[in-house]
């Protein structure tokens, strides 16, 4: 074929049109746009957005508060980094133990596994345990058991179940259905299709789930400080109560280096495992 041939038959720039959506699709569009914009409107009152020029009229105020973040107090760096490593070994108590439960409930919420019977009940406990905060959960365990870290622990480790399995569940429905079934095809039982067919395809998606819960609640771990639960946060708060917000800037400055060292490590064990 000449090059002139070549040419006519190839469509022209001008002839490839962007694709369009139909009436359908951008009416929904609209309406999904148009409600985001209505909610956004009817709750400008209820949240205070009214009261956003306060950020600039209260300049003065907000400089002298920040004056004394720009002098961190590092005096008692060696308690600070002390109650710091507790709430990391809390975040990490708290993340092994969520997967170790959701391990087992991820794969009895898995639709392409287990019966429909089997599924909602499961994927409704997987719903409560993810939608009560931590704080909350650590209020209670605070008064079972009383002050200190194992409340935390125990509280990290009911939220992160909740969400750990759900996402364990996920990737466990993503599965090519491949090498499933080519293990089914041998004979094997139900749990030798797990371990052989199912496990070698997700744990390397699981284990970057389970590092990422780990960043997470390492944060978490010192918001529960706050109600006693262990950890740097309780300190936090006296400090900011104290107004001695020179060592409240050491405590972050701390706090920030050691949940950066976590992402830099998971970073490192998430690129060798994908």
């Amino acid at each position: 074929m000449s090059s002139e041939a070549a040419g006519e038959a190839r469509p022209s720039s001008s002839t490839v049109r962007a694709p369009t959506l139909s009436l359908r699709d951008r009416s929904l569009n609209w309406l999904l746009g148009g409600g985001l914009a209505l909610l956004l409107a009817l709750s400008f009152g209820s949240v205070e957005m009214n009261k956003l020029p306060l950020l600039f009229s209260n300049s003065a105020r907000s400089a002298e508060l920040l004056s004394g973040f720009t002098r961190p107090n590092f005096a008692e760096w060696r308690l600070y980094v002390a109650e710091t490593w507790e709430t990391v070994q809390m975040a990490l108590w708290g993340t092994v133990l969520a997967v170790l439960a959701a391990l087992p409930l991820s794969l009895l919420a898995s639709r392409n596994l287990a019966p429909w019977w089997v599924v909602r009940p499961v994927r409704l406990l997987m719903d409560v345990l993810r939608s009560v905060n931590e704080l909350v959960v650590g209020l209670l365990f605070v008064a079972a058991v009383g002050l200190g870290p194992f409340a935390g622990v125990m509280a990290l480790a009911l939220h992160t179940t909740g969400v750990l399995a759900k996402l364990f569940s996920e990737a466990v429905e993503a599965v090519d259905p491949g090498p499933l079934e080519g293990v089914r095809a041998t004979g094997a039982s139900r749990v030798e299709e797990i371990v052989w067919g199912v496990l070698p395809q997700v744990a390397p998606l699981w284990t970057s789930f389970a590092l990422y819960r780990f960043e997470a609640n390492a944060r978490s771990a010192t918001v529960l400080g706050l109600i006693g639960a262990g950890g740097i946060g309780a300190l936090l708060v006296d400090t900011m109560n104290a107004f001695a917000f020179d060592q409240t800037s050491a405590i972050v400055l701390v706090i920030i280096a050691a949940v950066s060292a976590i992402d830099f490590l998971s970073q490192l064990i998430r690129r060798r495992l994908l």
